[in-house]
């Protein structure tokens, strides 16, 4: 029980980071105007793979992964969206610009 917690408050984390952080891909130097919303997303879709790696380990070392189909991933990627708008929010509705 608590390693699907610890799983789902990193997913938490990692769906807001993009929405959070100003630099590329968490490394390279923003650009002056500032990153766009299609780096936001490509992050948001590569932080998706990483949260959803570790939990496979996870569920690796607990013992049989289960086959999963579609309908698994539908949900986990529909949930991730839904962790990542409180960032979506701060970012383009919430914050003023020029902050």
């Amino acid at each position: 029980m608590t390693q699907v917690l610890i799983i789902l408050v990193l997913a938490f984390v990692a769906a807001n980071l993009p929405f959070v952080l100003e630099r590329r891909l968490f490394v390279l130097p923003p650009r002056q105007d500032g990153k766009s919303l299609l780096w936001r997303l490509l992050e948001l879709v590569l932080m998706y793979f990483t949260v959803g790696g570790i939990a496979w380990l996870v569920e690796k070392n607990l013992g049989p992964v289960h086959p999963q189909h579609w309908e698994f991933y539908a949900t986990t990627v529909c949930l991730f969206l839904v962790f990542a708008y409180p960032g979506f929010v701060y970012r383009f509705l919430w914050r003023r610009r020029g902050i």
